[in-house]
């Protein structure tokens, strides 16, 4: 039976502008680069992840009534997703990301949050009427909207599963409640303890400091290529990541954490769900792009069956 998740999170859509140079001020390039329009935002991210793997996912997000509103929409019922709570805005825009890419690969982009700043109490309280299995969140919405679907999850004794990013000052962990998996990458894991988990000693102070913020089950440390360091509240195991050759890691935290979360609701284990996790990942990072790297279940069972073949 498929487990029901719901995604209370953002949706952007992606401006990408290669260019060999950024021009200078009051200057006027012409080049034969390529731009590009892309569905992103970590939630809408992390919903098709969810929709690709197999889970029954219902997302609640704001866009524009606008074309990128329109277009998002289409794309996330064409993955299966049940859109009913994703809200047209009438007054502000769809989220936008201004991404420029030069040619040696560095970037400058600029958000504009527009409809995501909108997430309010009602529509979220009507996306529980979904009676979902779990719920799943990050920081990209303002942290109230986060905080009133925690307080929705802990109230209807549901699981809730948070991946900390992206942390600013607003964010408070205290008014979460109770979190089933803490998901926070280096940098989000240091912003909110302090602390940089660049050892073993520094993942262990990390983890605690973490659940003596709120009530953790688990918090699952993403480490990029060294791998996951896991925290049970008593014991802490380190799991070991893929080496693969990376094209692109955007995205690849949204994907791990979703991954992550499925795999936990399928059977409980929270290591061998981190190791699916860092499957999905690793062979998301060898694609580029982010909704064009996202993974179906099938490609990251073949996946695993390549990396096994590869280790005998």
């Amino acid at each position: 039976m498929k487990s029901r998740v719901l995604v209370v999170s953002s949706a952007n859509m992606d401006f990408v502008q290669r260019m060999a140079k950024i021009p200078e001020a009051g200057q006027t390039i012409v080049t034969d680069c390529t731009y590009s329009y892309i569905p992103g935002g970590k939630g809408a991210n992390s919903a098709v992840t969810f929709a690709r793997l197999g889970a029954d996912t219902v997302f609640c997000a704001r866009v524009g009534r606008d074309q990128n509103g329109t277009t998002l929409r289409r794309i996330y019922e064409k993955e299966g997703i049940d859109t009913r709570f994703v809200v047209e805005d009438p007054e502000s825009a769809t989220g936008l990301a201004s991404i420029i890419v030069e040619e040696d690969g560095a970037n400058r982009i600029v958000v504009y949050p527009g409809a995501n700043s909108n997430v309010d109490e009602n529509e979220i309280e009507e996306a529980f009427t979904t009676y979902p299995d779990a719920v799943y969140m990050q920081f990209e919405i303002p942290f109230e909207a986060v905080r009133i679907a925690a307080n929705y999850a802990y109230e209807k004794n549901i699981p809730l599963f948070v991946d900390a990013g992206p942390v600013s000052d607003a964010v408070s962990l205290e008014q979460l409640r109770r979190v089933e998996i803490l998901s926070p990458n280096e940098s989000e894991c240091e912003a909110l303890t302090g602390i940089y988990p660049d050892s073993i000693e520094n993942c262990l102070k990390a983890c605690i400091r973490l659940c003596s913020m709120v009530e953790i089950k688990y918090v699952v440390l993403k480490l990029g290529k060294r791998g996951a360091f896991v925290y049970d509240g008593k014991y802490y195991h380190i799991v070991q990541g893929y080496r693969v050759d990376a094209v692109d890691t955007t995205a690849a935290g949204d994907i791990f954490t979703a991954a992550l979360t499925y795999a936990y609701l399928k059977k409980g284990d929270v290591l061998e769900a981190t190791r699916f996790a860092n499957l999905a990942a690793a062979l998301s990072v060898t694609r580029e792009g982010a909704y064009s790297s996202i993974p179906t279940l099938a490609e990251v069972k073949e996946f695993s069956k390549q990396m096994k073949s590869k280790d005998r």
